[in-house]
């Protein structure tokens, strides 16, 4: 095998909050009603398909696109979304202190996120897995051929623990390379100055079909751990997660159903079926129990669109990446994402 290209390794270092912040049942929904606008993290740079901003400021991406439905649900309208960006370590403090309402920001939950932080998860939204992509001159056929190279990992991110984890699991020592801004860390990766680059799937992905040379790297077949992506709340305030989950269900469930942004209305006039009826509010019940109108569902369909519309949009056919939605297809579609029942 080639020699591995060397390169000094940085760390950056990162502090969690180490105090569990609590929330009361409808604090959340009455302080984000009061202010007027929802607060959610944003990345330092972009995270591509997920959350990316353009030189005018303007935010695209899955994790935007569902901050935008969450808003639509309590405020009326995607536009009452103010997007914070922060830095990965930043996401706890943050939502601790209040300063963001949700995070939808490409994370898993974890048991030290529940026990420790003192937060709750929705159903997921995205199951992805993380992986290893390398410079293909390197020739390896897998992470195990890299022993004693370099690897860049996000900082603050659950993927430098997968990589320590994995690391030890199959008995190899890489120097690691942490950087917490998505651009730096993959032009470090991409200048050479690591052997390989360890991400979540999906990101790891787009990042090598956009780089200048996609033939010039291989992502490895080895995978490091898979995590379903969740939103995520402060503890104690059900209601906020039942508001955050039943936006995500109704997406999901409009989607079985064959409802989109552009036949809302007319599935609105001429109900399919009576859980249709009620989700689009036809019929009384679907906003009372969580303290909304009951037109909630209506709107964030009509102004948002349904999972499919939004995944398109981020990163699937209208996209500039064209992913399949493997596993984060509905459950009737080969996947593992479904709807609550409407009841």
């Amino acid at each position: 095998m080639k020699m591995l290209m060397k390169s000094l390794a940085c760390s950056f270092g990162v502090a969690l909050a180490s105090g569990a912040a609590q929330a009361e049942f409808g604090e959340t929904l009455k302080t984000v009603q009061d202010r007027g606008v929802l607060n959610c993290p944003g990345h330092p740079g972009s995270y591509l398909g997920f959350a990316e901003v353009d030189d005018k400021g303007n935010w695209k991406g899955i994790d935007i696109e569902l901050c935008r439905a969450v808003a639509t649900a309590v405020l009326g309208g995607p536009e009452k979304t103010k997007i914070v960006p922060i830095s990965w370590a930043q996401r706890w403090p943050s939502l601790q202190s209040g300063d963001i309402d949700v995070v939808i920001k490409a994370s898993g939950g974890t048991l030290s996120r529940d026990t420790e932080l003192g937060f709750q998860f929705s159903n997921s939204y995205y199951l992805g897995t993380t992986k290893i992509m390398a410079h293909k001159e390197l020739e390896l056929s897998g992470v195990k051929d890299a022993d004693g190279g370099t690897i860049c990992i996000p900082a603050g991110a659950s993927q430098e623990r997968q990589v320590s984890s994995y690391a030890d699991r199959i008995d190899i020592s890489l120097e690691t390379v942490a950087i917490e801004n998505t651009e730096e860390l993959e032009s470090a990766y991409y200048s050479g100055r690591c052997d390989l680059y360890a991400q979540w799937g999906p990101v790891l992905a787009i990042s090598r079909s956009v780089s200048k040379n996609p033939d010039a790297h291989v992502i490895l077949p080895d995978v490091l751990a898979v995590e379903p992506e969740v939103m995520i709340v402060r503890q104690g305030d059900e209601q906020w997660l039942d508001i955050i989950n039943w936006t995500l269900s109704v997406m999901l469930f409009a989607e079985q159903e064959g409802i989109n942004s552009k036949n809302v209305d007319a599935m609105r006039d001429n109900p399919p079926s009576v859980e249709v009826g009620k989700m689009l509010g036809v019929t009384a019940g679907m906003g009372k129990p969580l303290g909304l109108s009951d037109d909630w569902a209506y709107n964030v369909i009509k102004k948002v669109g349904n999972y499919s519309e939004i995944f398109s949009r981020s990163l699937g056919k209208e996209s500039p990446y064209k992913m399949d939605r493997g596993l984060t297809a509905l459950w009737n579609q080969g996947g593992v994402l479904y709807p609550f029942v409407i009841d």
